[in-house]
């Protein structure tokens, strides 16, 4: 069973806290596009490792390119491959923290092993939100997912606000709206 079409998903795109870090005067789909589309030049020497992670297991690139943005901009804002003031790690920030995530970084924080590692990790989101949310639709489950990813899968109460407690309070919003412009505009 595939994890979902992106392109399927209902998303309000991205808040106001969220857009006000590009300074954008925007917020929501449209505010969500300018920020990928900002990135799209330095996502593109990531291109050939998205699409092959992305077909390791199942995910959408796009989707892969999207997390990418919303957590590093491409890379863009980490120092030595480290962002979240040193509690995580990589493209994809794979949380490190004892407190949080607790995991141990795999690879050079561009590496296909970094991005294996932190899509792993969304998969098995995926698979603990559709277990416990078994009569949502492949969409909801997978918008779940992607806000588990971000803080948790104890954090996504239900599947109707699923940001009710993540980053911005629009982190799977966010992304899927970025991951929409990479899949119709970006090419992944």
């Amino acid at each position: 069973m595939g994890y979902g079409n992106i392109m399927k998903i209902q998303t309000s795109g991205a808040s106001m806290e969220t857009a006000q870090q590009d300074r954008l005067p925007t917020t929501g789909v449209s505010a969500s596009h300018t920020m990928a589309q900002t990135d799209v030049g330095r996502m593109e020497k990531y291109r050939s490792k998205i699409n092959k992670v992305g077909a390791k297991y199942g995910i959408a690139p796009a989707l892969i390119a999207a997390i990418i943005s919303r957590e590093s901009r491409a890379g863009n804002c980490l120092k030595d491959g480290w962002g979240d003031n040193g509690n995580a790690w990589g493209l994809m920030q794979v949380d490190v923290n004892p407190n949080g995530g607790g995991h141990t970084a795999r690879g050079g924080w561009d590496s296909e092993e970094h991005l294996c590692q932190a899509t792993e990790i969304l998969v098995d989101f995926i698979g603990l939100i559709r277990n416990k949310f078994p009569s949502g639709s492949v969409e909801q489950q997978l918008k779940g997912g992607i806000a588990a990813y971000n803080m948790g899968d104890g954090n996504v109460r239900s599947l109707g606000n699923v940001d009710e407690k993540t980053t911005g309070r629009d982190y799977a919003n966010d992304v899927v709206a970025r991951a929409q412009w990479y899949q119709s505009k970006g090419g992944f």
